[in-house]
């Protein structure tokens, strides 16, 4: 059963996989192009030497997009299937599809919309390059912290409903979770390395760009993961004459 799940589950990262890739082609590409606009004019002004192009841009932002999104949507379909397979039938009543969309929404919760408030996407020629190790382990580390705040929350929503009821659980789990994520929102290190010329609009767009591709990402895979999941635990639950669960 797992294995026709995350089978699945890559199916429906590369659905998302197309999607998101027609969208940054379309949206986010033009945005890189201004970016590294703006990073020429600002070494050519400084009498720096241009650096060489090892990789042309019309490479850049066809085949190698295309492979870098189809590789990581199908990757994260994957995962996300064995989430699903762990998820379904124990910690959640709901159905396959509502299942799902509850893993994609709180996925895009703690891996995107949290730690992107705190370090959100930057376009080339923002930031240091001598900083960014430091900048990845912060990026990272936010989102481990994140995700680790949410597991917890998940495990303190079901300790609270027995005795204060399923809603009442969420609620108090849920504030618990934002005060924690809020502290540490505030303890961690800011980073601004943003030209003080560089265009408000371009850097403003990149970002929302980037977030509405990560938004994509994750609907298409809570609902098509959700269809092709019901569709497979209908078989096999039907087969059996009983309720199917994701593991047998």
């Amino acid at each position: 059963m797992v294995g026709n799940l995350l089978l699945r589950g890559m199916l429906a990262g590369l659905i998302a996989g197309i999607l998101v890739f027609a969208f940054a082609h379309t949206f986010g590409e033009p945005l890189v192009d201004a970016a590294i606009a703006f990073e020429e004019a600002s070494a050519q002004a400084a009498g720096e030497a241009a650096e060489p192009e090892l990789v042309s841009r019309a490479t850049q932002a066809g085949p190698g997009l295309f492979i870098g999104v189809m590789a990581y949507s199908i990757a994260v379909g994957g995962l996300f299937s064995l989430a699903f397979a762990f998820v379904h039938g124990r910690l959640s009543s709901l159905s396959p599809r509502g299942t799902s969309a509850v893993i994609a929404v709180a996925a895009f919760v703690a891996i995107v919309l949290v730690p992107g408030i705190k370090y959100p996407a930057n376009p080339p020629a923002v930031g240091n390059p001598d900083t960014i190790g430091v900048r990845t382990e912060l990026f990272f580390l936010m989102i481990v912290v994140s995700l680790a705040a949410l597991i917890a929350a998940v495990a303190l929503s079901r300790r609270l409903s027995g005795r204060f009821g399923l809603w009442n659980g969420a609620i108090i789990a849920g504030v618990a979770y934002l005060i924690f994520i809020g502290l540490v929102l505030y303890l961690l290190p800011p980073i601004n390395e943003v030209p003080e010329n560089f265009s408000a609009l371009v850097l403003w767009r990149f970002r929302t760009t980037t977030l509405a591709m990560h938004a994509i990402l994750w609907a298409a895979l809570g609902l098509a993961f959700g269809a092709l999941a019901e569709r497979q635990l209908a078989v096999k639950g039907g087969q059996r004459g009983r309720p199917a669960r994701a593991f047998r």
